[in-house]
């Protein structure tokens, strides 16, 4: 039996592990669950599941949570709150699993803990690999940490890889990869209409089911502007090497392009428990409750270049990558900001690169080298972030 630690229990992919855990109860072992505010999915959540630890890192929330436990078949559950506990649960000896899927820089130190200590890291949070970078590598070499990647892309590379290759690592008979992007919900809506769409038109993604901020950046492509930044690190690849191929269908989830002219596919239906349940068998398989592929159904593949007009923001990642430094940290940090301010509905959504472009020119690309630095650049982009937007919007 694997222990295994979610972090992030209550968004899409936490709920999509537990599924794959339900599965495999002969396998795993729920250690720790952890949410910010859904304290209702998480208290279902450990009804079931009965980890050891639970925790919720709003403080108010976590009280609400403690009083509800009372008197139930979870009372004596352990129950820590706040953003400290996540570093808690995600290190514990009994812990050989993380599932780092909290949204954003929120999941940076809890995931760089679990890679610290020496986990299994299930990386399904890019931003801490796109904020902390060369630091997160390091850190995975250091301890032995094994690290794979769930996003739907990074697990389609890693599956396309050769064979014993590990993240991080040079894989010299692989001259290029191919980013797959389903291109969002505006691939072909007017560029004069994009100032006027709305936050329920920019969270509707046409193929998967996220969270309301990763289909933000879906929808304006910045999501794969972090891929890409995260390609270059998990598969140490220059930025050059990386080509983004809009593929509507989203059936072929990412390719790899060999110097003998062979291009490997990973393919599969559009659902996240596919490369969760791959990494969570590795080095094996097991099934994963997704129904098979069916070619007939599918028709047709399509696949366009990425027009970087239409979504500035992987134009922006790619400038951010190139440069290097906290770069990437402040792309991140402002597009966040930002983000959250579209779905507040104080700006446009065409403000969003704006408003990650002008941050951006306030920094140069110091060298990111210790945390401390990181996180302040982190701060600083947010700080510079929330002063565009209220340029915009006095």
């Amino acid at each position: 039996m694997k222990g295994i630690c979610i972090l992030g229990a209550t968004g899409s992919i936490g709920v999509s592990t537990l599924d794959v855990v339900q599965r495999h109860a002969d396998q795993y072992q729920v250690v720790a669950l952890t949410a910010n505010t859904n304290i209702n999915t998480l208290f279902e959540q450990c009804i079931e599941f009965k980890p050891d630890y639970a925790v919720v890192v709003n403080a108010e929330k976590g009280a609400e949570f403690k009083a509800k436990i009372v008197n139930t078949a979870i009372a004596d559950m352990h129950v820590l709150i706040g953003a400290e506990a996540l570093v808690t649960v995600a290190t514990l000896e009994s812990v050989d699993s993380v599932m780092a899927a909290i949204v954003g820089a929120a999941g940076l130190l809890s995931a760089l803990a679990a890679a610290e200590a020496g986990k299994t890291v299930l990386l399904a949070n890019k931003e801490s690999l796109v904020m902390s970078g060369d630091i997160f590598m390091q850190a995975v070499k250091d301890s032995g940490a094994v690290l794979l990647p769930i996003d739907s892309e990074h697990n389609a590379i890693f599956q396309c890889m050769p064979a014993n290759y590990t993240p991080g690592h040079d894989a010299p008979s692989a001259r290029r990869i191919l980013l797959t992007a389903s291109g969002g919900p505006f691939r072909t809506t007017p560029l004069e209409e994009l100032a006027t769409v709305t936050v329920d038109q920019a969270v509707a993604h046409p193929k998967w089911d996220m969270g309301r901020k990763i289909s933000v950046d879906s929808a304006t492509m910045m999501n794969k502007g972090l891929e890409l930044i995260e390609a270059c690190l998990l598969f140490n690849m220059q930025p050059e090497q990386i080509q983004v191929v809009i593929h509507p269908q989203s059936i072929i989830h990412s390719m790899v392009d060999y110097v003998d002219g062979s291009v490997l596919a990973q393919m599969g239906n559009p659902d996240m428990r596919i490369p969760i349940a791959h990494a969570m068998a590795w080095p094996e398989r097991f099934d994963s409750g997704v129904a098979p592929l069916d070619i007939f159904a599918v028709k047709h593949m399509d696949f366009e270049p990425a027009d970087l007009q239409r979504f500035p923001c992987l134009r922006l990642a790619m400038e951010a990558i190139s440069a290097g430094g906290i770069m990437p940290t402040v792309l991140n940090a402002a597009n966040e900001i930002a983000v959250e301010a579209f779905l507040n509905e104080q700006i446009r959504f065409t403000d969003i690169p704006v408003i990650i472009e002008q941050s951006m020119a306030e920094f140069s690309a110091t060298q990111a080298d210790t945390l401390a630095h990181i996180l302040e650049a982190d701060q600083q982009a947010r700080d510079q972030a929330q002063q565009v937007i209220n340029s915009l919007t006095a």
